[in-house]
């Protein structure tokens, strides 16, 4: 089995079709209790379409790790409360969906800037895997975050999960080299075994980059996919 995925061929670990539903969830943050039969019911008619179609629904969440950026007044315990507060009204909105057709996706902000305030991976990794899905993405790709895949050599990735790395970003118009794309596929599968890592991007390319760039690098990472893939399953 690969990843959830009982259909693929563990040969073929990244190349993958998969076919994600973007839904908006919306939430009255002041007046939870009168939502409870609206979800219930939006709740039952996404399962379905979510198993009867083999269908994922993405959760983009670049506003938890942004909030450390935008809120000056905040210590690190007073900002881990707030974005636990904000895991728990998420995983309200996901209760009675199947984990496995569910995907997480923490990022930083795909503004074009500096960066240098990002709040590092290691404060929120917890508080992210705590997120009731079956795959997480993280940004893992651009210069200020590449690094981070060294936290998986002391964080465990609960049993059943799946992370996936950005390994081509929307934070630079170069296109990324195949062979950097496997070496960074590897140092996730090193870390995490291979059945628990799918390929991915950092964010959207959307406004970001040219769309010409956009597929440009989705083709880099197809063919550094395969070139990692390759490798991991001759060892």
């Amino acid at each position: 089995m690969l990843g959830g995925y009982p259909d693929c061929d563990q040969r073929h670990l990244f190349k993958i079709r998969v076919v994600i539903v973007f839904v908006r969830f919306t939430l009255c943050w002041s007046n939870l209790l009168d939502v409870g039969s609206c979800r219930q019911h939006r709740t039952k008619i996404l399962r379905n379409y979510l198993v009867e179609g083999r269908k994922f629904v993405q959760v983009d969440d670049a506003w938890v790790p942004a909030v450390w950026d935008r809120e000056p007044d905040y210590d690190l315990d007073s900002y881990r409360r707030y974005a636990n507060a904000s895991i728990d009204v998420l995983n309200h909105a996901l209760d009675g969906l199947p984990a496995d057709r569910v995907r997480y996706h923490l990022c930083w902000g795909s503004w074009h800037g500096p960066h240098a305030n990002d709040i590092p991976l290691r404060h929120i990794v917890d508080i992210m895997l705590r997120v009731n899905a079956g795959a997480y993405l993280v940004e893992a790709a651009n210069s200020r975050h590449e690094h981070e895949y060294h936290l998986w050599e002391d964080v465990r990735l609960p049993d059943g999960k799946i992370l996936i790395p950005g390994v081509v970003t929307h934070s630079t118009n170069a296109i990324e080299h195949p062979e950097l794309v496997a070496e960074r596929i590897q140092r996730y599968t090193d870390r995490l075994g291979p059945e628990n890592v799918i390929a991915g991007a950092d964010c959207g390319f959307g406004s970001r980059i040219h769309p010409e760039l956009g597929w440009a690098k989705l083709a880099s990472l197809a063919e550094g996919a395969a070139l990692a893939s390759e490798r991991i399953w001759k060892r």
